[in-house]
């Protein structure tokens, strides 16, 4: 099977699974208004701003400038990117106002393997003894704190304290946490590691697919090439394909003005299906000029 006939079919395949699941009742949250009113976009990555659900049980617990995002469930909840240390600390206080217990916290994903995302990740575990399931590069760096030098940013990122993996996944594979079912997309080029994840929600009978899409944006430290490096450069070709290839109807990303979060609240809805092609797109467009500029240099 072909890598885009796989990806087509895995869609249904989780809509079935979706369709035997059970939303429990949720507590209320704040709107999402007032997370629009609180944060600017391309805000501060430590600036607190409110918690809102996104839809089911979804929500967004980040700060105003990096996403970090719970996934609740009757045995044990999934959360998505911790922030940098301090960041940290707000998501864990969004989270007990959303009425949430930080300790019950089961699993831990991670979109790439760098500090601003993932410092944290080791305090959260601390407190919840949750499991870290990440890429081998990705679990690599987590486990040793230390950036890789194979890393476009080496050089540049800042370290973080070490956490404990307690799985490594390869490439296009299910994780899951009780009733909880997130694909692995994998989309490196930001990083050797990162990752894009795939999950249902429902609410009120209605159903959809939320990505949330890494950064992968190609940016590097000083004197970096991605044409030098033909193998991350062709997974991160393969990685936009699969993005823009795949079932969305909402989009999120690890800085949330990335994939225009703050507007799309401001519109009323974050639903929108051609969001994750758009994104790729745009993605492939800005590595076509980063390798056109090395061409030139």
């Amino acid at each position: 099977m072909s890598a885009k006939t796989f990806l087509h079919a895995l869609p249904a395949l989780a809509v079935a699974s979706c369709a035997a699941t059970t939303v429990a009742p949720v507590p209320e949250s704040p709107p999402a208004s007032e997370w629009v009113a609180a944060c600017e976009d391309w805000d501060e990555w430590d600036k607190p701003g409110p918690p809102f659900r996104i839809h089911g049980d979804t929500y967004y617990v980040g700060t105003c400038g990096i996403s970090a995002i719970l996934v609740t469930g009757d045995d044990g909840h999934v959360l998505i990117d911790t922030g940098t240390v301090a960041g940290t600390a707000h998501v864990l206080d969004n989270i007990r106002t959303l009425g949430f217990d930080p300790a019950e916290i089961a699993l831990l994903l991670v979109s790439h393997e760098h500090f601003d995302h993932v410092a944290g990740t080791a305090m959260v575990q601390e407190l919840s003894g949750a499991r870290l399931v990440a890429t081998g590069p990705a679990a690599e760096v987590l486990a040793t704190a230390l950036p890789a030098e194979n890393d476009p940013q080496f050089g540049v990122t800042d370290a973080f304290p070490a956490a404990r993996v307690d799985e490594t996944i390869g490439a296009v594979e299910f994780v899951k946490q009780g009733n909880l079912s997130f694909r692995q997309m994998p989309t490196p080029g930001h990083t050797p590691g990162a990752s894009s994840w795939q999950w249902i929600s429902c609410e009120d009978g209605e159903c959809v697919t939320i990505v949330y899409a890494d950064s992968m944006s190609p940016i590097s430290a000083d004197g970096y090439k991605f044409s030098d490096h033909r193998e991350l450069l062709d997974n991160y070709r393969r990685g936009i394909d699969y993005l823009a290839d795949s079932d969305c109807d909402m989009l999120l990303t690890p800085h949330p003005s990335a994939s225009w979060m703050r507007k799309r609240l401001e519109s009323g809805s974050l639903l929108d299906k051609v969001a994750c092609r758009t994104y790729a797109e745009a993605i492939g467009e800005r590595l076509d000029a980063r390798l056109a500029k090395e061409a030139a240099e």
